[in-house]
């Protein structure tokens, strides 16, 4: 494969994960009708169902979800067809569906409430099927009710997505940057050393809300999610509010990281192609991407890459981002039989074995049992953070509504350009979330 054609594969995996709100998802049509014996097959007691999965599939290389039916079906003889739509379709090509009743009997759907396909949102429609127990015992701890409503479990995770600082440890050498950076003032040197030698620090798509909202949670992970796990369900309560906690912080943060050069120029209108190109042309050393972006990217270029955490500020823990973006869900409508050998599927799926064979295909990291020695290579450095638990989800997973990351993404923009202030997008924010 041409490093052309790679550099063009993350391109479209940021703009995958970035158009569905930091998920990676897109769909696919119902094709048949779900259930019945025409889309299921033998349903007698010695054979199992075949079934339809609608899954994501920013081009036709990512396909480690298909790759991993077919590989089911290998073992077990169950079909499993899956059909993928473009991820700027899948919202619509989801919720119609479910409501037509001509859905896929499984589908990818986002954790949490934030998105109109997101497992408590849709489950509370009635649209899924409760799952066992196997299932539930996937879900990290902590997260339980972005996959649960009324005491049951709608959804099975997939794996974990490190959301992290991609870093170029040779290009950081060549201008004097011996290490990455092990605080936030430390980052703040090494934006001038990187200015000094010719490069920036990092690159940021910065006319791209969900980019600029990706990059603005990244910072969050130190800045309140490490003393303040529980920070959302505190704001969900009206205990705290964005403008009176550590999200000042964060967007200090990304003011003083413009005014002191650490952005690439014309950072304000960054697209992904920015991203893309000052990475693989080795004008930026870092950039703030998914991991399943970062293993793209290094493959495509042959730069020895590494995901690292956004640094604490003096004193600080050292924390991160993990998210589970992906979950299974099983159609409510399908039939019995299917739904049944669905629920095999996901039992198949929850085993350690094909775990770790779905992350290693992913770029991803295990559901359950992440350790330092088994992730990828490019994970290496927040490998001990991850087996430790010492990360959080995506913050927006379980905000109340799309608003309140578009005003993040949108007000960032706003900073990068001057013509908001801090005190504005933190404002809009709280007014987003509503009371």
């Amino acid at each position: 494969m041409s490093q052309h054609s790679d550099i063009r594969r993350l391109r479209w995996s940021l703009l995958a994960v970035s158009a569905a709100g930091a998920l990676v998802l897109a769909g696919c049509s119902g094709g048949t009708d779900s259930g019945g014996s025409d889309s299921g097959g033998d349903s007698g007691d010695d054979a199992s169902a075949n079934f339809s999965l609608m899954v994501a599939q920013a081009n036709d290389q990512d396909d480690y979800w298909a790759e991993t039916a077919a590989k089911y079906t290998e073992q077990t003889g169950v079909e499993i067809e899956v059909i993928p739509y473009p991820s700027d379709a899948y919202n619509t090509q989801v919720t119609t569906q479910l409501q037509a009743g001509n859905a896929a009997d499984m589908m990818i759907l986002a954790p949490g409430t934030g998105q109109p396909i997101s497992v408590v949102n849709l489950a509370e429609a009635g649209f899924l099927e409760p799952l066992n127990e196997t299932s539930a015992g996937t879900i990290p701890a902590g997260t339980e009710a972005e996959y649960s409503f009324d005491d049951n479990v709608y959804a099975q995770p997939a794996a974990l997505v490190p959301v992290g600082f991609i870093y170029n440890t040779a290009g950081g050498e060549e201008v004097g940057i011996d290490s990455y950076p092990e605080t936030y003032e430390d980052l703040l040197e090494a934006c001038t050393t990187a200015r000094d030698g010719g490069k920036s620090f990092t690159v940021l798509a910065g006319s791209v809300p969900f980019n600029t909202g990706l990059f603005s949670m990244l910072i969050s992970a130190t800045r309140v999610y490490a003393e303040t796990p529980d920070w959302n369900e505190q704001r969900a309560a009206g205990d705290v509010t964005f403008a009176d906690s550590g999200w000042r912080d964060v967007l200090e943060d990304i003011v003083e990281m413009n005014d002191g050069g650490c952005f690439q120029d014309g950072v304000a209108g960054g697209t992904f192609d920015s991203i893309t190109q000052g990475i693989g042309s080795q004008a930026s050393l870092t950039a703030a991407v998914p991991g399943s972006a970062a293993t793209s990217i290094a493959a495509g270029t042959g730069l020895d890459l590494t995901v690292q955490a956004f640094p604490p500020a003096d004193g600080g823990d050292a924390y991160t981002l993990a998210s589970a973006n992906y979950a299974w869900a099983v159609n409510a409508s399908a039939d019995d039989a299917v739904k049944s050998s669905a629920q095999e599927f996901l039992d198949w799926l929850a085993t350690p074995e094909e775990s770790q064979a779905f992350a290693d295909l992913s770029g991803f990291v295990p559901i359950s049992g992440a350790t330092a020695d088994n992730l990828l290579p490019i994970y290496e450095p927040v490998g001990d953070l991850l087996e430790n638990g010492d990360y959080a989800g995506l913050p927006n997973a379980t905000w109340p509504n799309p608003d309140v990351y578009d005003t993040l993404g949108v007000g960032v923009q706003g900073l990068l350009t001057g013509q908001k202030t801090v005190d504005q997008v933190l404002d809009e924010m709280d007014a987003a979330w509503g009371d």
